[in-house]
């Protein structure tokens, strides 16, 4: 997927069939669907794909364990079809990019034989929703067991444990995928390029005014209908339409960290089913490294959200009471913040009360708009958005959905230990081959071969498997331009490692300068707005010692660096 390609398509003067706005979860899932129905479709995105919430989830695919437990307490069937839903699409999502998302077992110790009982209730029937996509039977296990699989754990208060199935996925590659998938079958599909008006004709929308923030160009597309796909910034792009149109979302902030290996053990995860406060953690294997999240807030709607250094003393006291080695400050390698999108009903409370609950709107003028949801139901949202699209813009009704078992690039030729055949055939240690496969799937080989013919085999960190190889294929065949692109979405380098990021950086931008022709200037920039985007939190440092600016300019990962005195740690007390 070249993106000037994509762009000399965009500009060409063709009517699509559809316009969709938006390249995180749900509009690259729409742009997928739309395109394999045989639909003209192009999608358009202000920043980078999954940019803003959908590269920054907590990293699982899940039918939603608490909205069960709600579910059944309250008598909501509404939350009860979303669990039931979420359990049928985690399953599909597993089977169609196998080698972006695998099932994972997580453990919730509790402290009396009721508490596990009542657990495991629910989560049998967690099990028994999934129906034939079930990942697993919940099982419960005594104390002693508990302490023998997760001995990282503290359970000196515990009676026993609970360990059940959910998924994870790497959510940024799975949106460039779900991106390069639509694009193979005839869509078009364009990121940093931002909506500035939309085109109307007799009172009904008929395109969009376009702008390219690399070059500057603007133009005019034309569409038979317009499908508002932005997330949290939904309400934005309903006024662009209707500067009167109500507000219909209200978002919450996600907090995370991530640590150091070893905080868990590599196949088990943590599950804290209820704070003080109602929400829900998990700390989780992921990348290598330990993700811990999310925190619930509620939130303004920013292009940029900044952790708030009281989010994250939140998550390391907790962390704390439930580790045998307390987590502090100097333990986190990265932190970062997501807008989540929730339909908001003002007669509820609190963004933790709000169901993940998507919701298709139609304005007087056409624009269709599908609001809230959740990554594990992006495919099933996609699909009651190109339904009723058809519908509404004249498209052709019943032309079938086929993406339920619609393997993505990069699954076609997958299977579960092709990493291993790869080290062999090609002589590349066994974690380069395992790391290649775990972001490529059957393209890994093809990311080798770019590599021996640029000599790009060389890891753009020491301390990381991820090789030069990968950014040129990013430029290449992914749409990467920016240094971000690359640093926190193509890889997942900067949301484990900001530190170690932000040293690769110069690396990086080199062999993206030389893809995309940067002069030195642009290389320059290029590594001081990473450095300023990476600076957010630098383990138990003051952020002068990290020798960053103090400030973010771009991506959200915090406006002010969270710093630690030298030894000072939250104070933990028992929960």
């Amino acid at each position: 997927m070249d993106r000037q390609e994509q762009l000399a398509r965009l500009q060409d003067g063709e009517t699509f069939d559809l316009l969709v706005i938006g390249g995180g979860a749900t509009g690259c899932g729409i742009a997928l669907d739309a395109a394999t129905r045989g639909l003209r479709v192009a999608l358009v995105e202000r920043d980078d794909f999954a940019q803003g919430t959908s590269s920054k989830s907590t990293k699982l695919v899940h039918g939603g364990v608490r909205y069960l437990e709600k579910a059944i307490l309250k008598c909501d069937r509404e939350q009860f079809n979303l669990v039931r839903e979420g359990l049928r699409e985690r399953g599909r999502l597993l089977k169609n990019a196998p080698h972006l998302a695998h099932a994972i077992r997580l453990m919730t110790p509790v402290k009396t034989w009721f508490q596990a009982a009542y657990i495991f209730a629910g989560l049998v029937l967690y099990d028994l929703l999934a129906g034939r996509l079930s990942l697993g039977h919940s099982r419960v296990v005594t104390r002693r067991k508990a302490k023998k699989l997760f001995p990282q754990l503290n359970l000196d208060d515990y009676k026993a444990a609970v360990i059940y199935a959910d998924g994870q996925f790497n959510d940024a590659r799975m949106a460039v995928t779900l991106a390069r998938t639509a694009a193979a079958y005839g869509a078009v599909c364009a990121n940093h390029v931002e909506v500035t008006g939309l085109v109307k004709e007799n009172g009904r929308i008929r395109g969009a005014n376009l702008r390219d923030r690399q070059s500057g160009r603007a133009w005019t597309v034309a569409a038979k209908g317009v499908i508002n796909a932005t997330g949290p910034f939904a309400d934005a792009i309903r006024r662009m339409d209707d500067p009167d149109a109500p507000g219909m979302l209200k978002v919450s902030s996600g907090i995370h960290i991530l640590l150091e290996s070893g905080t868990v053990p590599d196949d088990l995860s943590l599950m804290i089913p209820r704070t003080e406060d109602g929400r829900v953690l998990f700390m989780i294997p992921w990348q290598g490294h330990v993700l811990f999240g999310t925190t619930d807030e509620p939130a303004d709607i920013t292009v940029d959200p900044a952790p708030d250094c009281k989010d994250v003393d939140y998550l390391l006291r907790y962390a704390s009471a439930y580790l045998r080695k307390p987590v502090t400050g100097r333990d986190v390698l990265a932190v970062w913040n997501g807008l989540r999108p929730l339909v908001f009903d003002p007669k509820k409370g609190s963004t933790q009360e709000l169901a993940r609950t998507h919701v298709l709107t139609e304005s007087p003028s056409g624009l269709l708009t599908m609001a809230g949801g959740k990554w594990t139901s992006y495919r099933a949202m996609a699909e009651d958005a190109v339904d009723a699209a058809c519908a509404a813009f004249g498209l052709g009704e019943g032309r079938p959905c086929v993406t339920r078992e619609l393997r993505l690039i990069g699954s076609r030729a997958y299977y579960p230990e092709a990493w291993r055949d790869l080290a062999a055939r090609e002589n590349i240690a066994e974690e380069l081959a395992r790391s290649l496969y775990s972001l490529y799937g059957d393209e890994a080989g093809t990311v080798l071969a770019l590599g021996r013919e640029l000599d790009l085999l060389t890891p753009i960190h020491p301390e990381h498997p991820y090789i030069g190889a990968e950014v040129a294929f990013a430029v290449r065949r992914e749409m990467a331009v920016r240094l971000g692109d690359v640093l926190l979405r193509r890889l997942p380098l900067g949301l484990v490692d900001m530190r170690h990021a932000e040293e690769a950086a110069p690396v990086v931008a080199a062999i993206m300068g030389r893809e995309l022709g940067w002069d030195e200037d642009r290389r320059v920039r290029e590594v001081e707005s990473a450095r300023r985007l990476l600076a957010t939190w630098f383990s138990g440092q003051d952020a002068s010692q990290a020798g960053s600016a103090d400030t973010l300019a771009e991506e959200g990962l915090g406006k002010q660096p969270c710093s630690r005195p030298e030894g000072d740690g939250p104070t933990v007390e028992a929960l």
